[in-house]
């Protein structure tokens, strides 16, 4: 497959912010459509060039909006588990619900701003599931808005978590730094030292499940934890598949992560590993009584699992034909997790 190319007008960066030469149209700091891209990702990008730099509808691509749902089915799991217990506050799940959407838009936009200082997104080929919004290279708009608009979103939410704390206990604190630590210096650290995959998992997992139990019933359980093993590592598994197409530009960027230490060959592999885990995880927590046996139904997936195995498996080094793999990899694991969270509800009533 041809490359898509850089381009190599001079541009030049003053305090994090990207000048385009004189004369030179706006969105030329992007990379020049590849012959190989599918026509539907060329007609979203000259839409993409359509917008006014500056415009609402620019503000409203750069969060990503079409990822949050991972958050909203996280959140919903674990407060599924604290109402099967018999403790619900529909105000604090609400409250927990948007701060934790905040630090979620936090981590897209930081992201995003890293990727295209560092150079990332200038190299990438983006497709549906990866390579950033692309509203920075297009210069819709500038990093330093990007930057803070990712600052404030993270200080709303510490405002969130500070309430939580002072109300619900100190105990949720330690898990409120790991988790803005992890949203704010994950390009700046975490991806550059072998542990995107795995704070990912983490945060988007345990904690973010564990965090929505405790401000429901104001303690953590051994049983939420189990519960929130599979999400975790389905959560890995979708950072990590997405990270097959970008792989050349992450490491000219200075990233290290699994499919570049690894190479694609064996980090293919570890991605089924990783599924099969997630699967195993379920039933053997169902086998030990620490989650009712209703939530057996978040192995409904396994069908779009065995597509997304096969898949990375054949085509991992192919880019167009991997596209349709993440999709199924992205049905596979929110439908995973938004069972699991059916599960409990019907645990319930049974």
């Amino acid at each position: 497959m041809s490359k898509a190319k850089r381009n190599t007008k001079k541009i030049t960066k003053i305090g994090g912010d990207v000048i385009v030469p004189p004369g030179e149209p706006r969105h030329r700091v992007t990379l020049s459509p590849s012959r190989d891209r599918d026509m539907s990702t060329e007609l979203k990008e000259e839409s993409m060039e359509q917008i006014k730099p500056g415009s609402f509808k620019a503000w409203l691509m750069l969060p990503r909006f079409h990822f949050i749902p991972l958050t909203v089915i996280l959140v919903s799991l674990g407060t599924a588990i604290a109402v099967y217990e018999g403790y619900f506050h529909f105000g604090h799940f609400l409250l927990a619900m948007f701060g934790s959407i905040l630090v979620h838009m936090t981590v897209n936009v930081i992201n995003d701003y890293h990727d295209y200082v560092d150079g990332i997104d200038l190299n990438t080929l983006r497709t549906p599931f990866s390579g950033g919004s692309g509203v920075l290279p297009l210069n819709l708009l500038r990093p330093k808005q990007a930057f803070w608009f990712a600052t404030i979103c993270l200080l709303i939410a510490m405002g969130i978590g500070a309430y939580f704390v002072l109300t619900k206990g100190w105990i949720l604190f330690p898990l409120l730094l790991v988790a803005g630590f992890s949203a704010y210096f994950y390009n700046v650290y975490l991806s550059k030292w072998l542990m995107g995959e795995i704070f990912a998992g983490l945060c988007f997992g345990p904690l973010l499940i564990l965090g929505s139990y405790y401000v429901q019933t104001g303690r953590y359980s051994w049983e939420t934890l189990v519960a929130s093993l599979a999400p975790g590592i389905l959560t890995s598994n979708l950072l990590f598949l997405n990270e097959f197409p970008d792989w050349e530009a992450d490491r000219k960027g200075g990233r290290r992560h699994f499919v570049i230490s690894l190479g694609k060959k064996d980090a293919r592999l570890l991605f089924v590993a990783f599924l099969v885990a997630s699967y195993l995880c379920i039933i053997i927590g169902v086998l030990t009584g620490m989650m009712p046996v209703v939530t057996l139904i978040g192995l409904g997936t396994v069908g779009f699992g065995w597509k997304a195995a096969k898949g990375a498996l054949t085509y991992y080094d192919d880019t167009e034909k991997l596209v349709p793999i993440l999709g199924a990899n992205v049905i596979t694991i929110l439908g995973t997790q938004a069972l699991l969270a059916v599960g409990y509800v019907i645990a319930m009533f049974v």
